[in-house]
C-alpha cells in the first residue's frame, strides 16, 4: 500500500470513528449541561488537568514509545520483538498508573482545595483516579496498533469507550431520578471510569499474545531488556507532554480564579467556566477529528519516507495535507459565524455559548492546521522544536489568562488563544519550509 493510500485509508476509519464518537459526545454534553447546569459542568471540566496531567505522566510518552519501536521491528521483520516491546511498555504504564492512584486518593483534599480552588472537587478526584490504569492498558495497546498503522482497534476502542460513558451515566441518572433521590455530577465522572474500564477490556481481548501464547511468556522473562530501550524513548517523550500538560492545567484552573478578579462571584465565574469548556469548545472542536486523524497517520508516515529519503514524496504529502488542513478550518470558520448564535441557544441553550463559538470561530483555519503540522514535525524528528513551539503557544494563552481576563474579563482569554494559534501556525510553518529548504527540497540535493 503506497503512502498515500495508506494515510487515507487509516484517516478514514480514525475520521468516521472520530465523528461518531464526537457527535455522541456532543449531545451527550448537551445532556450533562440541562441535568448538571453551567455551574456543574463547570465543576466536572474542573478536574480533566489533573486527569490530562495524570495520563501524560503514566501513558502518554510509553505509548508513543510503544508505537515507534514497533512499526521500526515491523518494518525489519520481528514481529515477535515487537510483542515484547508492547508487554514490557504495559507493564510500565501500568505499575506508573496504578502509582498514580494511590498518590492521588491520599492527596484529593489538598489538590482540590489548593490547586482546583474548589472542595467539592475532591470526591471527584477520588473516582478518576481508577481511570489511570484503566487508560494506560487500551492507550498502550492502541498505540502499538498505530504502530503496525492498523486503525480498526483503536477506532473501535474509541466508540466503545464513549458508548459504555454514555449509556452508564444515563442509566445511572433515571435509576436515581426513579428512586426520588439527589442528582450529582459525580455520577459523570463514574462514567468516565467505566467508559476506560470497558475499552480497556475490549482491547485485551485483541491482545496479539493471544495468538502467540509462547510468544508473550518469553517477553515477560525478557521485559527488563526492552524496558532499557523503552524507557530512552518515553522519559524525553514523556517530560515533554508533562510539562505542556503542566502549562494547560495551570491555564485551565486559574480561569475560574482571574475572572473573580474581574468582578465575577465564584459561582457566575464557574459558570463562564463550564460554557466556554464544556460547550463551547467541544463545538469549535468537534470538526478536529478529520485533522486529528490525518495527524496520527502523519507522523509514522513522514519518518518512513524520510528514512527512505524520497524527496518528492515528503514535499507532495506535506503540501497537500497541510492545505487540506487549512481550507477545512476556513469553512469550518464561516460555518460558525453563521450559526454560532443558533448553536449556542438551539443545543445549549445558552446565548453565551453562541457568543463564545462565534469569537473562537477565527482559531479554526489555525488550529486544524497545527495538529497536522507539529505531527509533520515531529515526524522529521524535529521533536525539540515541537516542544518550543508548543510552550510559547501556551505562554501566550496564559498571559491571556493571567493578564488578559483581569483587564477585559473572558474576551481576554478568547484573544490570547487566537493569537496563540497564530503564532504557532506561522513558527511551525517556518520550521517545516526550512527542513524542507536544507534537506528535502529536490532542489537542495
Amino acid at each position: 500500500m503506497s503512502q498515500k493510500k495508506s494515510i487515507l485509508v487509516g484517516t478514514m476509519v480514525l475520521t468516521a470513528a472520530g465523528f461518531l464518537s464526537r457527535f455522541m459526545g456532543f449531545f451527550y454534553r448537551i445532556f450533562l449541561s440541562r441535568i448538571f447546569g453551567e455551574e456543574g459542568v463547570g465543576l466536572y471540566q474542573l478536574i480533566f488537568p489533573i486527569y490530562t496531567l495524570g495520563y501524560s505522566l503514566t501513558t502518554a510518552g510509553i505509548e508513543t514509545a510503544i508505537s515507534r519501536t514497533v512499526a521500526r521491528k515491523k518494518s525489519l521483520g520481528k514481529e515477535q520483538e515487537a510483542h515484547k516491546d508492547l508487554y514490557c511498555g504495559l507493564a510500565l504504564s501500568f505499575l506508573l498508573a496504578c502509582l498514580s492512584t494511590v498518590l492521588l486518593q491520599k492527596n484529593t483534599v489538598f489538590i482540590a482545595d489548593t490547586l482546583l480552588g474548589d472542595a467539592r472537587c475532591a470526591p471527584l478526584l477520588t473516582i478518576l483516579s481508577y481511570a489511570f490504569p484503566c487508560s494506560a492498558v487500551h492507550s498502550c495497546i492502541c498505540g502499538y496498533y498505530y504502530g503496525l498503522k492498523q486503525t480498526k482497534v483503536p477506532a473501535a476502542a474509541q466508540l466503545i469507550e464513549q458508548t459504555a460513558r454514555i449509556c452508564s451515566v444515563a442509566l445511572c441518572y433515571y435509576l436515581i431520578v426513579h428512586n426520588g433521590d439527589t442528582i450529582s455530577i459525580n455520577i459523570a465522572v463514574c462514567g468516565l471510569v467505566i467508559g476506560e474500564f470497558v475499552s480497556a477490556l475490549f482491547t485485551l481481548h485483541t491482545l496479539p499474545g493471544k495468538k502467540y501464547s509462547p510468544a508473550s511468556i518469553r517477553a515477560l522473562q525478557t521485559i527488563a531488556g526492552h524496558a532499557g530501550e523503552l524507557l530512552r524513548l518515553s522519559l524525553p517523550l514523556t517530560a515533554n507532554r508533562v510539562l505542556i500538560n503542566l502549562l494547560q492545567s495551570i491555564e485551565a484552573v486559574s480561569i475560574p480564579g482571574r475572572l473573580m478578579y474581574y468582578h465575577y462571584d465564584s459561582s457566575e465565574a464557574l459558570r463562564i467556566y463550564g460554557v466556554l469548556n464544556g460547550m463551547a469548545l467541544p463545538c469549535i472542536l468537534f470538526p478536529s477529528a478529520v485533522t486529528n486523524a490525518v495527524s496520527v497517520m502523519l507522523l509514522p508516515t513522514v519518518a518512513e519516507i524520510q528514512a527512505a529519503d524520497n524527496h518528492q514524496e515528503m514535499f507532495s504529502v506535506i503540501k497537500k495535507v497541510a492545505g487540506c488542513c487549512f481550507i477545512l478550518g476556513l469553512f469550518c470558520c464561516l460555518c460558525f459565524l453563521l450559526f454560532g448564535a443558533f448553536i449556542g441557544l438551539t443545543l445549549f441553550d445558552s446565548k453565551m455559548a453562541g457568543q463564545f463559538i462565534i469569537t473562537l470561530a477565527w482559531i479554526c483555519p489555525f488550529l486544524y492546521t497545527n495538529s497536522a503540522l507539529l505531527s509533520i514535525i515531529n515526524g522529521l524528528g524535529k521533536t525539540v522544536q515541537t516542544f518550543l513551539i508548543n510552550t510559547l503557544g501556551l505562554g501566550i494563552r496564559i498571559a491571556g489568562v493571567f493578564w488578559g481576563i483581569p483587564a477585559f474579563g473572558i474576551q481576554g482569554y478568547l484573544w490570547g488563544l487566537l493569537i496563540s494559534q497564530l503564532v504557532i501556525s506561522l513558527f511551525a510553518g517556518g520550521v517545516i519550509l526550512l527542513t524542507i529548504h536544507r534537506t528535502f527540497s529536490p532542489y537542495a540535493r
